[in-house]
């Protein structure tokens, strides 16, 4: 019998415990090996059971989830995934969280009159048997070593910030991204200076109120304004765009986005390849395609429109990716015209801006 994929159940609700503990156990593939009530007693849990996986509730007494997240993440690196309620308040926590390490998240609904809350265990599943193969102890030496180079002086963002002003023609950069993709986007959009002679695109997988939070938190590190997408925004340098959750972002001829309730492209809704596809005939040349880590193939159908349009297409590398799945489709599909590293990615970015368009 192949190995099973052992989770630690982390949550201050007995309830809880006992649902996510029956449903996951009931996939063959999974083995609850423990429960634990709060985070302190998780950290010692995952010290002396060492799951594959670990569960984690975000509100949680004597010791919240994002405080023990950041501990297991330093003193025992394993995979997690994120349980959130959908509020304001959970949803900033759960981007802090997906920016300190955990893999993804799971949101709870809140079930009527009970004071309980339901969970789509079996997204739940899918992910922890996701997570359980990613490398977090190589992420977290990646993420060391990016730390490092931002304390040399931040040396990458003055390089680009001498490179940025110009009076080439406005570009256009799609920056599409799944699973691990709120942190690589922490990462990227920072890198980028204020002087982009381009605009930004970003269009991650995830459900609505959470792409709010996510662009609060990059707007709040980026050199850039960021914003969550509303229809008739403009388009402008210097300035990001993110797609809400449960729309997809369409950019129109006269340089604004629309939002869409159009069918769900791979089951998803914002996708990536309907943005660059829309992206790709109004701005032709000028448009810029990005894919970063992900699960599936979103983004490779996009790269080819924009490749055959003239533009250029950009695809983070298999060792920084925490899922290659995006990246790797786009690879294949021969449009990729870089595969770089998540911190090489932001240069590259500023290179193909710099380049006139093609006519």
């Amino acid at each position: 019998m192949s190995h099973r994929t052992r989770v630690l159940v982390v949550d201050d609700s007995d309830f809880a415990r006992v649902v996510i503990s029956r449903e996951i156990s009931s996939d063959p593939e999974i083995e609850v090996v423990g429960v634990a009530v709060d985070g302190i007693d998780a950290i010692e849990k995952v010290k002396n059971l060492r799951p594959d996986v670990v569960t984690l509730d975000i509100e949680m007494p004597r010791m919240d989830g994002l405080t023990t997240l950041k501990r297991i993440m330093v003193e025992h690196p394993t995979p997690v995934i994120v349980l959130s309620r959908l509020t304001v308040e959970d949803a900033e926590t759960t981007i802090q969280a997906l920016e300190a390490g955990a893999i993804d998240f799971v949101p709870k609904s809140p079930l009527a009159n009970s004071g309980r809350v339901s969970l789509p265990t079996g997204r739940l599943i899918e992910k922890i048997k996701l997570a359980a193969k990613v490398d977090v102890r190589r992420m977290a030496l990646m993420a060391k070593r990016n730390r490092l180079r931002e304390m040399n002086g931040n040396r990458l963002k003055r390089d680009l910030s001498g490179m940025g002003g110009c009076s080439l023609p406005q570009k256009v950069v799609i920056i599409g991204s799944s699973t691990g993709g709120p942190k690589a986007l922490c990462e990227l959009v920072p890198d980028l200076p204020a002087d982009l002679p381009a605009s930004l695109l970003i269009v991650q997988h995830m459900p609505a109120g959470f792409t709010k939070s996510l662009a609060k938190r990059l707007d709040q590190l980026a050199q850039m304004r960021v914003k969550e997408a509303e229809a008739g925004d403009s388009i402008e340098p210097g300035r990001a765009l993110v797609a809400p959750g449960g729309y997809h972002l369409v950019v129109n001829s006269d340089y604004t986005v629309s939002l869409s309730s159009m069918p769900p492209k791979h089951g998803l809704r914002p996708a990536v390849d309907v943005t660059m596809e829309a992206a790709a005939r109004a701005y032709g040349s000028s448009c810029i395609g990005v894919v970063l880590t992900g699960m599936g193939c979103d983004g490779r159908d996009g790269a080819v429109t924009i490749s055959r349009s003239g533009g250029g297409v950009i695809v983070q590398d298999e060792a920084t990716s925490v899922i290659y799945g995006m990246p790797r489709s786009v690879i294949e599909s021969g449009r990729a015209n870089k595969v770089v590293p998540l911190p090489e990615i932001a240069r590259q970015i500023v290179e193909m801006c710099m380049q006139p368009a093609r006519l």
